[in-house]
C-alpha cells in the first residue's frame, strides 16, 4: 500500500471562504461508554460530511466543504489504551525561546472545518456537537473567515511556504514508514492574538522585511533585503541539508468592533518532528512575528486516514 490522498481526511491547503475550528475535551468519566459513542462518532460524521456535500453541491463546482477529525495524544491513551499509536503522536508541551513561548493549552479532539457556505459549516459543527455532546465540553471554538485574495491577516499572500498541490501528499500524509496509519496526518493547531495597531503602524518597507517577501507581489525578498529574523526565514526547517514542507494555513478571525484579531494556524505534517522543528528555529530566532502576538492556544493532534476511522467505528481497532 502507498500513500493515497484519496483515503485520507481533508489535510491540503484549502482555507476555505468559511471556517469553524473547534478543540473539545472528553468527559473522562466513563472510558467505555466515551468510547463507544466516539466509535459511533466515527461513522455518523463521515456520513455527515456525505449528505452535507450533497446538500451544498453546485452543478459548476460541487461541493466545497473540506473536514478533518483529529484525536490528541491523550484522548488516544484514554479511548484505546490497548490499540497501537501513531509513531510520533506525543502530547505537545510548551516551547520555549531566549525571548518568546509558545504555550501547550487543552485538547481532546479536534475539528477543522471549512466550505464557500457558512451554513454548510454551521450544519455541520451543529451535527457533529449533536452526535458527540453528550461525552465532551467544547474548550474553544473560532471562526475564521477568507481574508481578501486569500491573504494572511497581515496582508501577504498565505501558503507561499507550503508545498505544490501536485507535492503535497509527501509531505503531509504518513507512508509506509507507519503503516498502520498511512495516510493519516500530524495537525497542529495555534491560535495566535495580533497587536494590529502596532503591526499596521509599520511602513511597508518594514512590514516586507519582517515577513521576506513583497506585499503586493508575494515575491521573495533577497536575503540581504530581510530582516534577520524575517518569518519566511525562522520559520524553515532542514534536514540533511534539505529543506522540509509541511501543508500550511494562515486563518483570520476577529471580533472588528472589539479590536481583536489573530490568526489561526494550521499545520498539517507526515513528520511531526518537522512541524516541531519549524516551531523552534521560529523560537529561537525570534520570528518577528512573536514580537507583535500573543499565542493563546497549541495542541497537536493526529487526523486518522479514512479507512482508520472505519475501523475505529467498528470496533476493528486494537
Amino acid at each position: 500500500m502507498s500513500i493515497d490522498p484519496s483515503r485520507a481526511q481533508d489535510v491540503w491547503k484549502d482555507a476555505g471562504e468559511h471556517v469553524q475550528f473547534t478543540v473539545l475535551k472528553l468527559n473522562r468519566q466513563d472510558p467505555a461508554h466515551e468510547r463507544e459513542v466516539f466509535q459511533k462518532f466515527c461513522d455518523r460524521s463521515q456520513a455527515i460530511v456525505r449528505s452535507l456535500r450533497i446538500r451544498d453541491a453546485k452543478p459548476e463546482t460541487g461541493s466545497q466543504l473540506k473536514v478533518s477529525i483529529g484525536i490528541s495524544n491523550a484522548a488516544w491513551d484514554y479511548l484505546f489504551p490497548d490499540a497501537p499509536k501513531p509513531a510520533e503522536l506525543e502530547t505537545y508541551t510548551t516551547l520555549k525561546g531566549p525571548k518568546y513561548s509558545m504555550p501547550a493549552t487543552e485538547g481532546d479532539l479536534f475539528f477543522h472545518i471549512r466550505a464557500s457556505n457558512e451554513a454548510i459549516v454551521y450544519e455541520c459543527q451543529t451535527q457533529f456537537r449533536r452526535a458527540i455532546d453528550s461525552i465532551t465540553s467544547v474548550l474553544d471554538e473560532t471562526q475564521g473567515f477568507r481574508y481578501f485574495e486569500g491573504r494572511a491577516i497581515i496582508g501577504f499572500i498565505d501558503g507561499t511556504e507550503a508545498p505544490a498541490i501536485e507535492d503535497a501528499a509527501d509531505y503531509a500524509l504518513v507512508g509506509d514508514e507507519d503503516p498502520t496509519f498511512e495516510n493519516g496526518s500530524y495537525a497542529f493547531a495555534q491560535k495566535w492574538l495580533h497587536d494590529m495597531p502596532v503591526w499596521n503602524h509599520l511602513t511597508t518597507e518594514d512590514q516586507e522585511k519582517a515577513v521576506g517577501r513583497e506585499k503586493f507581489s508575494d515575491y521573495e525578498l533577497d536575503d540581504a533585503d530581510k530582516f534577520k529574523n524575517a518569518h519566511n526565514v525562522a520559520s524553515k526547517f532542514t534536514e540533511n541539508g534539505v529543506e522540509q514542507k509541511i501543508v500550511r494555513m494562515n486563518v483570520p478571525y476577529s471580533a472588528p468592533a472589539s479590536g481583536k484579531t489573530g490568526t489561526y494556524f494550521i499545520g498539517y505534517a507526515r513528520h511531526w518532528k518537522v512541524t516541531k522543528g519549524m516551531l523552534k528555529n521560529m523560537l529561537e530566532q525570534g520570528d518577528y512575528l512573536l514580537s507583535f502576538s500573543q499565542i493563546l492556544s497549541g495542541q497537536m493532534f493526529f487526523i486518522p486516514s479514512r479507512d482508520l476511522l472505519a475501523k475505529m467505528a467498528e470496533d476493528e481497532f486494537h
